[in-house]
């Protein structure tokens, strides 16, 4: 119980945090974000993991624009829809993404974000992997999309053995 607690108390720290930068940053000219923009990209990051881990290739597909890149190899819809079915669904993992920092852009905005796949059928539950994201992300008539999302190894942790 006390763990519940505490995370609930980081999450709500993020998205103070997050709602003030957005309210300094004021209005929606190029180059800023509005807090409501703000609101719509965290939006958009739960949605990409949440669709994940329901095995919606479709739903997941759909947070990226129709000519989206993901790791530089798979561009466009129908690559996307195809990659991510080919990765299976309903798989035993929920992703956790923390650390999203949102930047914005004469295009847009950049984000980046930490992420740990846990395994839920182990007890207690595992990370199973931890990676980073680097995004570009536009906004278009369906709301926030991903223009182009960069996985790659966490490479701030540092191992000593």
């Amino acid at each position: 119980m006390p763990m519940r607690k505490t995370l609930t108390n980081v999450v709500s720290f993020v998205v103070v945090v997050g709602l003030a930068a957005g309210y300094a940053r004021g209005s929606s000219a190029a180059g800023s974000l509005t807090v409501q923009d703000y609101l719509d990209i965290q939006q958009l990051y739960a949605r990409y993991y949440q669709t994940i881990d329901a095995g919606d290739s479709e739903g997941w597909a759909n947070t990226f624009t129709s000519d989206g890149v993901f790791n530089t190899n798979t561009r466009g819809h129908d690559a996307l829809l195809e990659s991510n079915r080919r990765g299976g669904t309903n798989r035993p993992l929920r992703h956790w993404h923390s650390n999203l920092v949102i930047a914005p852009t004469a295009e847009g905005a950049n984000g980046s974000t930490y992420v740990m796949q846990i395994d839920i059928t182990t007890k207690p539950p595992s990370i199973s992997t931890y990676s980073r994201y680097d995004d570009k992300l536009v906004k278009t008539p369906q709301g926030w999309r991903f223009k182009v999302r960069q996985r790659s190894s966490d490479t701030t942790i540092v191992t000593t053995r």
